[in-house]
């Protein structure tokens, strides 16, 4: 018997590091946690440290994913290119969670919001590759990483396209969004279409053409916005609509 519609859908969402997870450092992991139950979802912590059969029983019965962000950087070795100087250190075991919970939502046409890193995650598995570090790479006076987390947290504006959900969802061509990283889209993925840039180019957000599944990638991070924000609210809303209307039909 499906699940009745107004139930909770079961989000996972994997550690940011395995080295936080097992150093039991949530404060940053927790906002994800409490993003997706405020919007009406019930979130599934993921270990990073399971045997692909053990994550493939997790996973098997979630409903939806959110890929949140991280101090790590996806290997350069992932999208054929070289290390940067100033690439951060790599997380293997996010790295494998991430692909394995992609390529499964794939096929089972399940939801995922990806954020920040997760968005560059969700980029590389299906083919695309990345700015590995904007301050030296792009001509830009915009801040985008929030180096050390000293100071207040960086914001500045975004175009979103006209058409695109992420417009829709804000009602608004422009909107401002907190900003803490040092890489960004470069070429994107199979299927997916850039739908926001900063005003510097630098790509802003992602969404999914291939069929039609809810994915989305942004470059922010919303999660640190939904008490003030509305849009980042409506972000959230409806990624748990769309994982409900996935449990409905699984």
């Amino acid at each position: 018997m499906p699940p009745e519609t107004n139930s909770k859908p079961r989000v996972g969402i994997p550690y940011r590091t395995r080295k936080e997870e097992l150093k039991g450092e949530r404060e940053s992991y927790e906002k994800y946690l409490a993003a997706a139950s405020a919007a009406g979802a019930q979130p599934v912590e993921i270990s990073l440290g399971l045997t692909p059969n053990q994550l493939a029983e997790e996973i098997r019965d979630l409903d939806a994913f959110i890929l949140p962000g991280s101090p790590a950087d996806v290997h350069p070795s992932l999208f054929k290119a070289a290390v940067h100087p100033n690439c951060s250190i790599s997380d293997p075991c996010r790295e494998s969670t991430d692909f394995a919970i992609l390529a499964h939502a794939f096929k089972e046409q399940k939801p995922v919001l990806a954020i920040c890193y997760g968005t560059q995650s969700l980029n590389v598995f299906l083919g695309g590759t990345l700015v590995q570090d904007i301050p030296s790479e792009i001509a830009t006076k915009i801040q985008h990483p929030w180096t050390g987390h000293a100071g207040p947290e960086p914001h500045h504006p975004i175009s979103l396209e006209p058409s695109s959900r992420l417009a829709q969802l804000a009602g608004a061509n422009e909107i401002r969004v907190n900003s803490s990283h040092h890489q960004s889209v470069l070429a994107p993925g199979k299927n997916l279409r850039v739908v926001a840039h900063a005003p510097d180019g630098v790509v802003e957000a992602l969404e999914w053409t291939g069929d039609s599944n809810w994915v989305t990638g942004a470059q922010w991070h919303p999660e640190r916005m939904v008490a003030d924000d509305r849009f980042a609210r409506a972000l959230f809303a409806e990624f748990v609509t769309a994982a409900r209307k996935a449990a409905v039909h699984s």
